[in-house]
């Protein structure tokens, strides 16, 4: 009896329990990529236009990624109770949307619509901060796959909460709202007490990399069950008793990483964490120097390295730096020369957010984010209308079909830049570059309008969008240092509403209403048109305006297309800046 005791206190302090319960969370905290599920029903409900439903998806990616709150009280209070004020506003926030789509509650002004939409949207970021904050921390030495696993499972939770909402079969469209009002918070609650840090770096074992060729076999496995799920679902009528089928088989999907833990824990081999056979971080250091030391002396080789250095082939470079790391090392050991303290950090240490806010690179990775994960979130929020437009009437497949995509971008955005990393010390920002020319092709099928071209466009915007979240938390990691990764995090996702204000609040909805009134003048005055009455049209409010074929997404596309060719120009920039900073990170793990 004792022995189980001790064996299940190791299993609730397990960092793969963690792990698991954060997937867990993520699954359903994806809210905001449901938008383009409710906004139709938000729309004909309250009797909005495109350009009020624009707004209505700027503040919700305003609550998705304005998380300065969440980081500040993540590292003030635990973070069971971060997960609890994210799921409080979560139930507040689309529990009143819910209450006033349906009539239970009196309509309310657009601007308190957009309030509620905001903190019910905003819990989301909770979620996340302490999900990646229990990730990392538990994980130091694996930041690309846990980010991206992590932030993969997010994106995936349109796609499970779309096939939840399928099996309920419920006539009234707007027990979505209903549905994403309740479902996030229960899970938070249940789990906010697992999920947690728990002394990760004590309890690395070899047998972490099975573990994670495991989770990516998972991952794969639901993905593909998903996508064929709602194929089927879209092209044939499906019954209930068949549809709570499919459902019961993704939950036993979703319960399966939890067989992880649980054989590490009672597995014969099972060890005490601090009796691990690996090495810990202190057993590497050099003798003699600290671990602060230690990364004060890797920075020390920016300065002291000859700059021919960098002009050398890259194995060659690899050597030199390695070298002048180990002669630093042995002198400072041997007190021969004496470390020096900077205020100023160099890349690869320890920034705080006021001293990145000053780094050029930060601002490249800032303004490559707006470019790119901007145009892919202005698809997202307007998926419902684009697919609308061009005849389709399920519009919850595309949005589970992107669900999915971002997923798969997410998990293999992170494993792709860690081989880029690990494999060939170049900088992780090279995978951004190549998810960027993706996702500009995918709007270009999305401007022709196609046969086909909603599928494809789907595929390749979902995909480029999803990789963006995986690689970008990994590298302002790597080159602005982990102590204030919170900060650092969450002002980045700053660029993800900007970029939707701008495109999709502006861009996107101006040109759709524009066609639209054009439309309606046509049908109401065929062969005829004057700028008055277009104004007229354009301006009334007194029922939605429709947007039918190509045209209406045609410009905003092409646009879009053109900023993401932009955002990978500044991915490579970013790239040739950073080449020695990943060298000098990397390369000696590969000599």
């Amino acid at each position: 009896m004792v022995r189980l005791k001790e064996r299940l206190g190791l299993f609730f302090n397990n960092r793969w329990l963690v792990f698991v319960a954060a997937m867990w969370i993520q699954s359903f905290a994806g809210i905001g990529y449901l938008f383009g599920s409710i906004s139709p029903i938000i729309k004909s409900s309250l009797n909005y236009n495109q350009r009020q439903i624009a707004r209505l998806g700027v503040a919700k990616d305003l609550g998705d990624s304005v998380g300065f709150l969440a980081g500040t009280l993540s590292e003030i209070l635990p973070l069971w109770a971060a997960l609890l004020v994210g799921a409080i506003q979560n139930f507040i926030g689309y529990g009143s949307v819910w209450l006033i789509v349906t009539g239970r509650s009196p309509t309310l002004p657009l601007w308190v619509m957009c309030i509620l939409i905001f903190i019910g949207t905003n819990g989301e970021t909770y979620f996340n901060t302490a999900a990646l904050v229990s990730g990392v921390q538990n994980f130091p030495k694996s930041r690309g796959p846990v980010v991206g696993i992590l932030k993969g499972f997010a994106g995936l939770g349109g796609a499970i909460m779309t096939q939840i909402y399928a099996l309920i079969h419920s006539p009234d469209h707007a027990s979505l709202i209903f549905m994403i009002a309740v479902g996030p918070t229960m899970v938070a609650i249940a789990l906010m007490f697992i999920v947690r840090p728990v002394g990760g770096h004590r309890q690395i074992r070899p047998s972490d990399g099975f573990s994670f060729s495991l989770i990516y076999s998972i991952c794969l496995i639901l993905a593909s069950y998903l996508m064929g799920v709602m194929l089927v679902q879209d092209l044939i009528v499906v019954s209930h008793t068949i549809t709570t089928i499919f459902t019961g088989i993704l939950f036993v999907l979703l319960i399966i990483p939890v067989v992880i833990p649980i054989s590490l824990t009672f597995s014969q081999e099972t060890r005490v964490p601090s009796e691990e056979a690996l090495l810990s971080e202190s057993q590497k250091q050099e003798p003699g120097v600290s671990a602060h030391d230690q990364e004060i002396i890797f920075s020390e080789v920016e300065d002291e390295k000859p700059k021919e250095v960098d002009l050398l082939p890259a194995l060659e470079r690899q050597k030199r730096i390695a070298q002048l790391q180990s002669k630093l090392a042995q002198a400072a050991a041997e007190g021969a020369v004496r470390i020096k303290r900077r205020r100023v950090p160099h890349r690869g240490e320890d920034f705080t957010l006021i001293q990145a806010l000053i780094k050029a690179d930060f601002w490249l990775i800032f303004f490559s984010l707006l470019l790119g994960s901007g145009s892919g979130l202005t698809v997202i929020d307007n998926l419902g209308q684009m697919s609308q437009s061009l005849g389709y009437d399920n519009t919850h497949v595309f949005v589970s079909m992107i669900s999915i995509w971002n997923f798969l971008g997410r998990v293999g955005g992170g494993y792709f830049s860690e081989i880029i990393v690990r494999d060939y010390a170049y900088p992780r920002h090279a995978a951004m570059a190549i998810a960027q020319v993706v996702m500009a092709f995918g709007h270009f099928f999305f401007a022709m309008g196609w046969p086909g071209a909603m599928y494809i466009g789907t595929l390749l915007v979902g995909l480029g969008y999803g990789a963006h979240w995986a690689i970008v938390p990994a590298a302002a990691s790597e080159l602005f240092g982990l102590k204030n990764f919170g900060a650092l995090y969450n002002f980045l996702t700053i660029a993800n509403p900007a970029g939707s204000l701008v495109f999709s609040g502006v861009i996107a909805s101006t040109i759709y209403d524009s066609e639209a009134a054009k439309q309606a003048q046509e049908r109401h005055h065929p062969g005829q048109w004057n700028g008055a009455s277009f104004l007229s049209s354009f301006l009334s409010v007194d029922e939605p305006l429709k947007c039918e074929g190509a045209i209406c997404f045609f410009w905003t596309s092409l646009i879009l297309c053109g900023l993401c060719i932009i955002a990978s120009s500044l991915s490579m920039i970013l790239v040739y800046r950073t080449k020695t900073v990943y060298t000098s990170l990397y390369g000696k793990s590969r000599t």
